[in-house]
């Protein structure tokens, strides 16, 4: 039986073309022509003030901490239903996470409870873009200015989605993208900060190399560099870069075929839905989504991880996510307990992704859904027989 798997990666005609450019250049230490073209690329597309690559997205995290004066004392609010990068991020510097519920529908952060978080050490906001579909970012950015907080949206999912028609990872004061290899485009790993509040973009270029002036003296704004602040070494090798940059020029072209792939499932599983089986995802009006993946939700856990196994049984690679962070050890340790965010562990228990990427044939979706289905009619099937017998 040829097996599924959850994730392939897709490799365009030029990537190898661009790759052994940048090795011809003579210099694949990082900052080169094709760093320079992917930052251009996404700052023009996306409306974004100044870009820099990075090595992973959790790098470009931990620069919108430091960029954030972060510390000792500081809280920041933040979904529990997210990868651990983006409390990492800035748990390192010693501030806080406030964990907060999440929307059942979009399972992004609740946009209704963040005001009831705020404390006087409150100092940021980070909201996660989950699966490419935006955040209620009108009002969390109205509640940022009415309590002067920073907003840092981890938009790892979000590269080419949209939230009323401004680029996701553009709205915050600070932005991430991830590039692993999981992504829609990709470097293997990889990842970019968006500075959309000028302010910040000296400091930026600053702790991105090493906490010197490199920068500005490479630009002849000063006759030497120095040591100028704390900082560390975020610059990704011009290999790297070559390889994004053929994928960011592709961007169109993955997203048309993404939405088909997601289009396709949607179509297949709604006799489903509407027989109560499971749930699909929910799209608010005012979001354009990537595409980055497409979930379903079943009706507890014990069917969740039924419905995995016997996926897995059947050569298909279903996957779950995420373990909520606030019932993990480490939330234990700042004091939070399993029940203290329902709809996130209620979510958490339920839902499961299915195989997703460029490459997917219409065969092996309808595979996975024929699979899906058997399922259902099996479950249906034992939960008579339960109710018939003596």
């Amino acid at each position: 039986m040829e097996k599924i798997p959850f994730n392939k990666l897709f490799i365009s005609e030029k990537e190898s073309s661009y790759i052994t450019q940048a090795i011809a250049s003579g210099s694949i230490a990082g900052n080169g022509r094709f760093t320079r073209a992917c930052c251009r690329l996404m700052e023009e597309r996306f409306g974004i003030h100044e870009v820099l690559l990075t090595p992973s997205c959790t790098a470009a995290l931990e620069m919108a901490a430091m960029l954030c004066d972060l510390g000792p004392g500081d809280e920041v609010i933040v979904p529990s239903f997210t990868f651990v990068s983006t409390v990492n991020a800035f748990v390192r510097q010693g501030a806080k996470p406030v964990f907060v519920d999440i929307r059942p529908d979009t399972m992004n952060l609740d946009e209704t409870l963040i005001e009831d978080a705020i404390t006087e050490r409150t100092k940021t906001i980070w909201p996660v873009h989950y699966a490419g579909v935006g955040c209620e970012m009108e009002r969390i950015m109205s509640i940022a200015r009415g309590y002067d907080l920073l907003v840092v949206e981890d938009a790892a999912q979000g590269v080419d989605a949209f939230y009323n028609g401004r680029a996701l990872g553009s709205i915050g004061h600070l932005g991430t993208y991830s590039f692993h290899e999981t992504k829609n485009c990709t470097s293997g790993r990889g990842g970019a900060l968006c500075i959309n509040h000028p302010p910040f973009a000296e400091r930026a270029e600053m702790i991105h190399d090493n906490g010197t002036n490199r920068q500005a003296f490479l630009r002849g704004e000063v006759d030497h560099y120095t040591w100028t602040g704390l900082g560390s070494s975020y610059v990704p090798g011009e290999i790297v870069a070559a390889f994004l940059y053929a994928q960011l020029e592709m961007l169109d072209l993955i997203g048309q075929q993404r939405r088909e792939v997601h289009q396709f499932y949607r179509r297949q599983l709604e006799p489903l839905e509407a027989e109560g089986f499971l749930t699909l995802p929910s799209i608010p009006e005012e979001c354009t989504p990537n595409d980055h993946m497409f979930y379903i939700l079943l009706p507890d856990r014990e069917t969740r991880d039924g419905l995995l196994a016997y996926l897995h049984s059947r050569g298909i690679q279903a996957v779950f996510h995420y373990v909520p962070l606030h019932s993990s050890p480490m939330g234990q340790k700042f004091g939070y307990c399993r029940d203290d965010l329902p709809v996130t562990e209620d979510v958490s228990g339920r839902l499961l992704r299915l195989p997703f990427y460029y490459t997917i044939r219409e065969d092996e979706q309808l595979r996975t859904v024929e699979e899906i289905r058997r399922f259902a009619e099996s479950n249906v099937l034992q939960e008579a027989a339960y109710r018939l017998s003596p």
